[in-house]
């Protein structure tokens, strides 16, 4: 059996392999309710978007990215609740998909997973999947490795939300299962961007007060 990294494939060869069709145009709100938020948070979406700046000139990895960027937005936006695990690379299990006479292999960067529900097979319940690039990277190097993770999640469930980032951009796409399975990409957000920005917080508020309401 070959084996395939999912890390090395790229998009045209992700959607030929998993059988995926992609979607355009998504809207937030044909999913999500997005609330106002509140000034004290305003406030703290401008102290995370000054602390990650400097980074943008230093050719920030992804460990750094997810540190400086990632993890503070999770905060705020109130996924650093009891009914919401937080999973990062070190500990997650490696994800096999078996196809024919290949697997494809890999590991997430970052799963949320709800601690207190399960799916219909009694496996953890995916909230977001996100996958960190450099800097540098743009928002297609990662969509490949977002859409193969999610996509094993499909075997357990109906969808799961995906958002792949270099700190700065962050393109959210919304995965179902089908015949074939789709993913729906969203509009690209923007931390540097006021108002774009407070979507982005209005986004991650939504997501995890699916499981924490």
């Amino acid at each position: 059996m070959v084996t395939l990294q999912a890390r090395q494939l790229n998009l045209e060869e992700v959607e030929d392999l998993l059988g995926f069709q992609v979607r355009y145009d998504g809207s937030f709100t044909s999913f999500l309710t997005l609330e106002p938020i509140t000034d004290t948070e305003r406030q703290e979406l401008i102290k995370i978007r000054d602390d990650f700046h400097p980074y943008l000139k230093r050719q920030a990895l992804e460990g750094q990215i997810r540190l400086i960027a990632v993890t503070p937005i999770l905060r705020l936006a109130g996924f650093y609740h009891p009914s919401i695990q937080i999973e990062v690379e070190t500990n997650i299990a490696p994800i096999n998909i078996d196809l024919d006479d290949m697997q494809i292999t890999g590991r997430l960067d970052i799963l949320a997973v709800s601690s207190q529900q399960k799916t219909p097979t009694n496996t953890d319940l995916w909230i977001l999947v996100i996958e960190t690039k450099k800097v540098q990277a743009s928002m297609v190097v990662g969509l490949p490795q977002l859409l193969v993770y999610a996509y094993k999640s499909l075997e357990h469930q109906e969808s799961v939300w995906g958002v792949v980032t270099n700190g700065s951009e962050y393109q959210f796409v919304y995965v179902q299962r089908g015949s074939p399975p789709t993913y729906l990409r969203m509009p690209f957000l923007n931390i540097f961007d006021r108002s774009s920005a407070q979507q982005l917080l209005q986004v991650f508020k939504a997501l995890a007060g699916c499981i924490s309401s």
